[in-house]
């Protein structure tokens, strides 16, 4: 089955192109500290607004900050944030779908209908006005945005539940004397980790991209901490005399999420068993 999903992985070239940038990000926050050129956050008045160059290769801002070192340790910052909240979201969202779906009845009721309930409020709004009762911290927005992005992944994990749990490996389990909490665990949420996978692949998209629009808010990852929402701020402010500002982290975050989403697209086609004559 391994050698059936690289097979059909490697055949996605938008798959495989997405995988490469998404581990190149990796090493670029990994190796942030010895990458970036300067400390993102040094202050340099004479050199203002300056724009790319042999010294700097993005320019500066308006603080005369080196741009590029910033960047690189917002990506650092954008990772932490998306595989936080995604984890936060894949945690929730894993457990009540695996409840939901294994009990069914009046739990899958009281569950879905929650779940209903949380689908009715625009998310991005409702972080908003979370986050405006809270102090705006990376480790709120990271909180805020997992405790909101849980509902899509209990839909899933619930599906996958409802056509596992009557299959022949669980009735063996039964038989052996299992229990409710074991085979929920071990043996059939094992087998629905190809949706959570998926899942939890857009799901870094999404948050990076809500802690990016949060940040160009001004009530997100907050200055000096480099963050490129924040660095989008500074390019909206001074946008007719320094288009870079706008220009690279906009660029970032297009790539990084279309990455991202590429990625959890060609994982999603590799792992269909419909796929598997082709």
């Amino acid at each position: 089955m391994k050698t059936d999903f690289w097979k059909r992985f490697s055949k996605n070239k938008m798959a495989f192109a997405g995988s490469v940038f998404v581990a190149l990000l990796f090493i670029v926050s990994i190796f942030a500290p010895w990458i970036a050129p300067c400390d993102p956050n040094q202050i340099n008045l004479q050199r203002v607004l300056m724009p790319p160059s042999g010294d700097h290769f993005f320019g500066t801002d308006q603080l005369g900050r080196d741009v590029f070192s910033r960047m690189i340790w917002g990506a650092r910052i954008s990772l932490k944030v998306g595989f936080v909240a995604t984890g936060i979201a894949i945690l929730i969202g894993a457990v009540l779908g695996a409840v939901s779906g294994f009990y069914g009845r009046w739990v899958d009721a009281v569950i879905m209908r929650f779940v209903d309930i949380m689908l009715c409020f625009p998310a991005f709004f409702l972080i908003l006005a979370v986050i405006a009762l809270l102090e705006p911290s990376i480790w709120n927005i990271m909180i805020i945005i997992g405790l909101t992005g849980w509902m899509g992944i209990t839909r899933l994990v619930r599906a996958d539940f409802i056509s596992l749990k009557e299959r022949d490996f669980v009735l063996a389990a039964r038989a052996i004397g299992a229990g409710d909490l074991r085979i929920i665990f071990v043996h059939i949420l094992p087998n629905a980790m190809a949706s959570i996978l998926v899942a939890a692949t857009l799901g870094v998209a999404g948050a990076i991209l809500t802690e990016s629009a949060l940040s160009f808010l001004g009530i997100g990852v907050q200055p000096p901490t480099p963050s490129w929402g924040n660095i989008l701020t500074a390019g909206k402010d001074n946008i007719d005399i320094a288009w870079w500002l706008s220009l690279y982290p906009g660029m970032a975050i297009l790539v990084t999420v279309l990455g991202y989403n590429l990625l959890g697209e060609g994982i999603r086609d590799s792992l269909d068993p419909r796929l598997k004559g082709s």
